[in-house]
């Protein structure tokens, strides 16, 4: 039997990290070790490493996970941080690439980022924008292989909900009917699919970088 996969995840207490640890569970091909900034309530069966530090320790713990690929499925919200530029930019560009540059240094072979549908550098919606920046700047960090997700609305249990995502979530099943074609990649999923999709890209052993939108996600986890 082969060594299982080693996976450094950051974000571990958001929708699709705690998706990804409850899919770890029972399982012997995949290994999580988490990284966050305070305990989480883990899932019962869970089997599994938790290194809490402040995130300026993070590049200590990622290379303390000796890990094989590093998972960041970090992100904050325009709510938390107070409609703050900088501090939205420091969650979710600033420390993802710091992430990834740790990753580089200690060896990591892969990095599986969780972006958004729509992502584009040059977007005139500020989240979109930081998220195709920090797309394009993981780019030049220097990972062998990196997978950038691009999930449309995200559906599953969340610890807090904001009216429009609760109201998003309910009309979505309709609403992904009438998206078909180039508005397919919309179509909002849930956040076990992209925790299952994360699973099956872990197997990919090809050096590049590869973009997965809807479609793509949902093949990439048919072989989770």
């Amino acid at each position: 039997m082969s060594d299982p996969t080693r996976i450094a995840l950051v974000g571990a207490t958001g929708l699709v990290g705690m998706s990804l640890i409850r899919l770890a569970v029972g399982r012997s091909d995949i290994r999580i070790i988490g990284i966050a900034r305070r305990e989480a309530p883990l899932p019962p069966g869970a089997r599994m490493e938790m290194l809490i530090a402040p995130p300026e320790g993070w590049s200590d713990a990622i290379a303390a996970a000796r890990a094989d690929v590093l998972v960041s499925a970090l992100g904050t919200t325009w709510k938390k941080v107070g409609q703050d530029e900088a501090a939205f930019r420091a969650v979710d560009q600033d420390l993802v690439l710091d992430c990834a540059k740790a990753a580089k240094e200690c060896g990591i072979r892969q990095m599986i980022a969780v972006s958004s549908v729509g992502a584009d550098p040059y977007a005139k919606n500020f989240y979109l924008r930081v998220k195709g920046e920090t797309e394009q700047q993981l780019g030049k960090v220097g990972v062998s292989r990196l997978d950038i997700l691009r999930p449309g609305l995200l559906r599953g249990p969340r610890d807090e909900m904001r009216p429009a995502e609760r109201a998003g979530m309910i009309a979505s099943p309709l609403i992904d009917l009438v998206l078909h074609g180039k508005y397919a990649k919309y179509r909002s999923i849930r956040s076990d699919v992209v925790a299952r999709a994360i699973v099956g890209l872990t197997r990919e052993k090809m050096a590049g970088r590869f973009v997965f939108e809807h479609d793509a996600i949902m093949r990439a986890a048919s072989r989770a």
